[in-house]
């Protein structure tokens, strides 16, 4: 039945109203279903043209502190049903499988109900020298890549029952494609998948049996409750409407909007949005540092040693068994009296503060606390996730402490939040972190401890052991690998200029349609790595843009070439080794080598290897570079950063490299032809302007495609793959790029010397203002995926020729760098939406929802 969504005895009530009736009363929206359903769920908003509503849980402990029992309560339950479903002897025999960051400590609930199997979560968080058993794409989370890191192999191999836990089963999406994934390595005959609310429209609702039948297994669902979510007519834009009159009358009072348009990325000094007396639905601006005359608001933030058990892993993140959790609770009581040892005297409510993925072992100390101290206990953790906060009792999200990302993650810098936390009354704070987090970033003024301390007498810090498991002997490598690739046999490109340390695969079937990879891609069914698009084949039209592009900008590429050789040169080495990342690099790397013969008479060694995001570099590419040349020697380039993602992912590969190998010396610093995105040191030039190489795939590169990355293609002891697309001649422009670019080095040779000293003298640390820029558009436009917003000339052009568009934003003014651009959005349909103030000439942005069927923000079908 519908429930009336602001009254009714099963609301969850907080000052006498539901949590969700602040968004139901103005934008229409209503649940349908079992009672239970607003017990368990509030509403907030958050900026997203398709989604203007966050179904927000009151018993998961992820943005609402609740009881730690109630959380921990709602797990086991979960985890009861499945056994009984199951019975002893399938339990016994299942593995439980939860999802990062959301759902691990429920995932780890679940496991502890069912009682007689190892749990394992996916994580956002690599270990140097631990192979992936499985992987898989969230499109719509704000982080996307998952990991599956187990430390036995084993733990996924078995036949027995996968039991699949999340927060909410919506779609349905996630879960599905994770199966489907781990189904064609590891085929079982039954999945159990498991939720708090079901809140699958009918549609996605026949979906689930439908798939059962596609790959021949028994699936059931098992949630605490079930409905859908009612959305009238118009409630984007009536979402879009109240949330930009919300941050206009906050801005007017003179608070500091709940959501300010510039808070993506957010000035840290604006840290809570804190409820005060006032007019019902405002935020006002909490105090964010200690006052000297008001003892309460001194930072006060003591360490507590738990006594956690040695060895014992601190979740789920490499695998937990049934032996650890026995341990676990053998330990708890212990851990439990020193917390309460640590509290303050008379201390009556009491805050445990998880940490992202950590979540189960905050869960546990709280609901142990929780029973041993006669304190009210709270429990949630920080989170990933944006949501707009709003000063009233009807609204889910009441405060938010913002702070830095404090555990180096792997995905780069951003903003991290606490919700409902500040203002609460609190006289007391638990932070609970592993030790991977406990970074000066942690500490910092802008901390979230000092954050914490703001809103809170006391802060305390407890710190758990980070498990990661020793890497497992590797094993025996061949003692030579082959010999890199060289053209005529595979490339247009003469021997002497490249060497590819890639399998030629020109003889396998790679290719998909754009759309078809697009949704695989999304889904989370496919890695981009897997497979190729088909290869644009450029118009005439086209053809001559690129022409007249390259006669406009040659002598301006061939002084950022000489610039960043220049900068090579005096830095990193007298000789060094160019190792351009294939293929973008290519070209760049073979013009380095250019410049470097005509300058100084130098024959510098250059090769091509290749780096995939979320898989790393090649490391059998690696090793061979090592066997030949000093790795100290060894530069990496590439043609221009974006948001700077493959210069962090080859940062993080090269440590697990270190860890796994033993081979030290490789620096990770890219030099690049042009750093718009402000993320090396190493650059000819800052400026985002139109390199021709990017206009075109293969014809431009050697006729070599992409490269692939697939398991039953490339081998532990096998270069990644890509192939050469000899049937391509005719239309080749590679060589005369080439030559085009290097014709001009006579006559800017001085000014590119001239500027490489300048640059050499100057401050050239990178400041990620592109990092900055793509999640703030990221959040502006819904996307909610960093992912899908490739900035720059050269990466908004990649987004024409080989993903399926959105839209492009162009800054106002940009001239003749976007012709192209311009052309290929008229001839696919895209539009083109000029920004002032752009940090980028352009950025490109894939559809953030692709299916064969997505539709856009407006409503209307995506032109492909």
């Amino acid at each position: 039945m519908e429930k009336a969504v602001n009254e009714g005895p099963h609301h969850e009530v907080r000052d006498g109203v539901w949590s969700g009736s602040w968004v139901a009363e103005r934008l229409g929206v209503g649940l349908t279903g079992d009672d239970r359903l607003t017990d368990l769920l509030g509403l907030a908003l958050r900026r997203n043209p398709k989604r203007a509503h966050l179904l927000v849980s009151n018993v998961l402990g992820k943005h609402v502190p609740q009881s730690p029992s109630v959380v921990y309560g709602h797990g086991v339950e979960l985890g009861r049903r499945v056994r009984d479903l199951l019975g002893d002897d399938e339990a016994r025999a299942a593995v439980v499988l939860g999802y990062a960051e959301t759902a691990t400590g429920l995932g780890h609930s679940v496991a502890d109900g069912l009682g007689l199997a190892p749990y394992l979560h996916s994580t956002r968080r690599p270990v140097a020298g631990l192979a992936p058993a499985g992987g898989f794409e969230e499109s719509h989370s704000h982080a996307t890549s998952h990991l599956l890191l187990p430390e036995d192999p084993a733990l996924l191999a078995g036949d027995g029952p996968l039991v699949l836990v999340d927060d909410e089963f919506s779609t349905g999406n996630t879960v599905l494609n994770t199966i489907r994934d781990l189904h064609a390595r590891y085929p079982r005959r039954r999945y159990v998948v498991v939720a708090l609310v079901d809140m699958r429209s009918a549609a996605d609702a026949g979906r689930l049996e439908e798939f059962a039948r596609e790959i021949g297994a028994r699936v059931d669902l098992v949630a605490a409750a079930s409905g859908t979510v009612r959305l009238p007519e118009g409630v984007l834009e009536k979402g879009r409407e109240l949330v930009a009159r919300y941050e206009s009358e906050g801005s007017s009072a003179g608070a500091a909007p709940s959501w300010p348009v510039a808070q993506f990325p957010a000035p840290l000094e604006d840290d809570a949005d804190t409820p005060r007396s006032g007019a019902r639905g405002t935020a006002r601006s909490a105090p964010t540092g200690p006052r000297p005359d008001d003892e309460r608001t001194r930072p006060h933030v003591t360490r507590v040693d738990v006594g956690w058990p040695r060895g014992l892993p601190d979740g789920g993140r490499h695998g937990f068994t049934p032996a650890h959790r026995a341990r676990l609770e053998a330990a708890l009581p212990g851990m439990a009296a020193r917390l309460t040892e640590a509290l303050p005297k008379g201390a009556r409510r009491v805050h445990i503060l998880g940490f992202e993925e950590l979540m189960y072992a905050p869960l546990r100390l709280a609901e142990a606390l929780e029973r041993t101290t006669d304190a009210e206990v709270r429990y949630s953790t920080t989170t990933r996730s944006p949501v707009l906060a709003v000063d009233d009792p009807g609204y889910a999200i009441r405060t938010r402490l913002v702070f830095p990302a404090h555990d180096d993650p792997a995905d780069g810098p951003g903003e991290r939040y606490a919700y409902n936390v500040a203002g609460a009354g609190f006289d007391a704070v638990v932070a609970v972190v592993d030790s991977a987090a406990d970074t000066p970033a942690l500490h910092a003024p802008d901390g979230l401890l000092a954050r914490l301390a703001a809103h809170t007498p006391r802060v305390l810090l407890a710190v758990i052991p980070s498990y990661a498991p020793e890497p497992r002997l590797a094993p025996e490598r061949p003692s030579m690998l082959p010999e890199p690739l060289r053209g005529p046999a595979f490339s247009s490109y003469a021997p002497e200029e490249v060497g590819w340390l890639l399998q030629d695969l020109s003889d396998v079937t790679l290719e998909a349609p754009t759309e078809e990879r697009e949704e695989a891609i999304q889904s989370g069914g496919a890695h981009y790595a897997e497979s190729l698009p088909v290869e644009y084949q450029p118009t005439e039209q086209y053809q001559e843009l690129f022409h007249s592009a390259l006669k406009t900008s040659a002598a301006r590429i061939a002084q950022a070439v000489g610039v960043v050789t220049e900068t090579v040169l005096a830095e990193r080495s007298p000789r060094p080794v160019l190792v351009s990342l294939a293929r973008a690099g290519t070209p760049v790397g073979i013009l380095m080598r250019r410049w470097a013969q005509y300058r100084h008479g130098l024959d510098l060694p250059h090769y091509a290897v290749s780096i995939v995001r979320g898989r790393g570099i090649d490391a059998n590419a690696l090793r061979r570079l090592a066997e030949h040349h000093d790795p100290r020697d060894v530069v990496f380039v590439d043609g221009w950063t974006g948001k700077g993602a493959i210069t962090r992912e080859l940062a993080q590969a090269l440590k697990e490299f270190e860890k796994s190998d033993g081979i030290t010396g490789f620096d990770p610093e890219i030099a690049v032809l042009a750093d718009p995105g402000s993320c090396v040191r190493t650059y000819g030039t800052r400026e985002d302007f139109l390199i021709p190489s990017a206009c075109l795939n293969s014809t431009v590169s050697g006729l070599i495609s992409r490269t692939v990355l697939r398991a039953d293609l490339v081998g532990p002891h096998d270069y990644h793959g890509a192939k050469f697309y000899r049937e391509l001649a005719a239309t080749d422009v590679s060589v005369a790029f080439l030559d085009a670019v290097s014709a001009r080095f006579p006559e800017i040779a001085d000014a590119a010397c001239a500027q490489a000293k300048e640059l050499l003298a100057a401050d050239r640390s990178p400041t990620w203002e592109g990092w900055a820029a793509v999640e703030r558009i990221s959040e502006e436009y819904g996307i909610h995926d960093v992912n899908l917003v490739k900035p720059g000339v050269g990466e908004t052009t990649r987004v024409m020729l080989r993903r399926v568009p959105w839209k492009v934003l162009a800054r106002a003014g940009a001239g003749s760098d976007l012709d192209h651009v311009r052309l290929l959005a008229e001839q696919r349909g895209v539009p083109v939406e000029e920004v002032a103030d752009l940090p980028y000439t352009c950025v490109g942005l894939i559809h953030p929802k692709y299916t064969r069927g997505a539709t856009g923000a407006d409503g209307k079908a995506v032109t492909v």
